[in-house]
């Protein structure tokens, strides 16, 4: 059983059909379709059920797509052992970062990482929390940065542990007050992060813990953006406390988070079955030196 068909199978059913997925793995559809049916004629089954529209999962197919899940990580564990022998002169990591917070806690780790091992080639992702969790999962990356706690199968190494900030239009009733908590702004809109960010988890399990549904009016992916919505006086929003005061806006009021179980804690994760190249502990020991926390 081929790896690459393995690979090619495992992208449709990701991306939902076999052009999207020939551009993922930047191979034409033919070939794609090719690999798919060489795996089918060697199981003996057909996984894929390309009647309607979109292609689905046959019973068979679910099973195979579970396995090749598990093979595919797998393999990266193999070549992850193989490169601790070439040491770090050459190899590569797969790491994931999350948008909010990078620029402030990963940088600087990034530039130390760089500058002390040239010849590594760290692949970098962008992705909330939930997402990097499913990634590591499936072996798409070695390392990921996410907000505790992590689930079960995870080992954590700590990076920093902050308190939430309330991002408040200067003319709330609030803005003036040291700290505010949940209770008091349950009547202000909310301006979350989008749906895979595990800062909207924290928040919605507190409000509730509080007794009530907040009234969501915008959702986004970028920090900039959504101070601008605060400033434009459409609702409240959260950050930590440190990525907060990185980003001053005259109409905007940072008052302090006075609510217990919404301390943004962040750590570094990785599958606990999985075998760490020494390019990834090498980043794990950088950020231990940056970010002493941990």
């Amino acid at each position: 059983m081929e790896f690459k068909n393995l690979r090619a199978f495992l992208e449709v059913v990701r991306q939902g059909g076999f052009s999207q997925a020939a551009k993922k793995l930047y191979a034409t559809q033919p070939t794609i379709s090719k690999a798919v049916k060489q795996l089918e004629d060697e199981v003996g089954m057909v996984l894929l059920d390309r009647s309607g529209p979109k292609s689905r999962l046959t019973s068979a197919g679910e099973v195979v797509y579970q396995r090749a899940l598990r093979m595919l990580a797998e393999r990266e564990d193999l070549q992850a052992e193989l490169d601790e022998l070439r040491g770090l002169k050459r190899g590569s990591l797969q790491l994931g970062l999350p948008p909010i917070g990078s620029s402030t806690l990963y940088a600087p780790v990034f530039a130390r990482y760089k500058k002390r091992y040239p010849g590594v080639d760290v692949r970098l992702v962008e992705q909330g929390s939930d997402r990097l969790q499913e990634m590591l999962q499936n072996g798409d990356i070695e390392l990921g940065a996410i907000l505790l706690p992590a689930p079960e199968p995870f080992e954590t190494q700590m990076v920093c542990s902050e308190p939430l900030v309330a991002m408040l239009p200067v003319d709330h009733p609030r803005a003036d007050q040291d700290s505010v908590s949940l209770d008091e702004l349950k009547d202000t809109p909310f301006i979350l992060f989008e749906a895979s960010f595990s800062l909207n988890r924290i928040l919605m399990s507190a409000a509730r813990r509080r007794g009530f549904a907040p009234l969501v009016t915008a959702r986004s992916s970028q920090i900039d953006f959504i101070t601008e919505l605060v400033a434009a006086g459409m609702g409240v929003s959260f950050l930590p406390r440190r990525m907060a005061e990185q980003r001053p806006h005259p109409r905007v009021a940072r008052v302090l988070l006075d609510e217990p179980q919404t301390q943004w804690d962040m750590a570094m994760i990785w599958r606990r079955d999985a075998f760490l190249s020494p390019t990834a502990r090498a980043w794990l020991a950088i950020v231990k030196e940056i970010h002493p926390l941990s």
